[in-house]
């Protein structure tokens, strides 16, 4: 009797657990260039969240959101381990955690779109272009949105003033999406299988 697809769709072999540490190990080696604060609400430049997009673009949605979970877990416990030599304690505590906790849904967000854009056609096919509206939609547009919900609920700042204090970061981090789409591509070019297309399972006749 063969094990159902659904049992085993998100299993993870030993050589997935190691991809997702390797991941989580570069997310946190990317910290140690440490921070640049600018603007009024002390925001910081990272190369980290360079990190996290590139777990969602390279790994998917399974590796990739455990290699940002075992980087979030390890900072919790108090590992500094965060850009400027912080744990994730002190990033909690801090009127930017938001940026922190938004780590999570950003790759989880890039891991599924650029898992459904390899799903398309016969042979799965990382495309730039698309990866670069991805990795903005996830490593911009997501972290951005939970920044700003931290910063509103822990500072004076208005929703307005929250939004408008990442306009500094807007330049870097396209610079990081467009980066990690070309990496993402020549990674998945010359070793491919590292995501697993979506695949709709269709049961056409089923019950007959």
């Amino acid at each position: 009797m063969t094990a159902s697809p659904r049992t085993t769709a998100w299993s993870l072999s030993i050589g997935d657990l190691t991809q997702a540490a390797v991941f989580a190990a570069l997310i946190a080696a990317l910290g140690l260039p440490g921070t640049i604060n600018i603007g009024t609400s002390g925001v910081p430049i990272t190369f980290q969240t360079l990190g996290v997009i590139l777990a969602g673009a390279v790994l998917g949605p399974r590796k990739g959101t455990l290699a940002v979970v075992i980087f979030m877990v390890l900072a919790i416990a108090g590992l500094p381990i965060l850009s400027g030599g912080r744990s994730g304690l002190t990033a909690l505590a801090s009127p930017t955690a938001g940026y922190f906790v938004g780590f999570l849904p950003a790759v989880i967000v890039i891991g599924v779109l650029t898992a459904a854009m390899m799903s398309v056609g016969d042979k799965p096919r990382y495309r730039v272009l698309w990866g670069i509206g991805i990795n903005a939609l996830g490593g911009m547009f997501v972290l951005y949105l939970f920044g700003v919900i931290g910063l509103v609920l822990r500072t004076d700042l208005t929703v307005w003033a929250a939004i408008t204090s990442n306009g500094p970061f807007i330049i870097g981090d396209v610079i990081k999406v467009v980066v990690a789409a070309v990496v993402a591509a020549q990674i998945h070019r010359g070793r491919p299988g590292l995501i697993e297309p979506l695949r709709l399972s269709r049961r056409a006749g089923a019950g007959s």
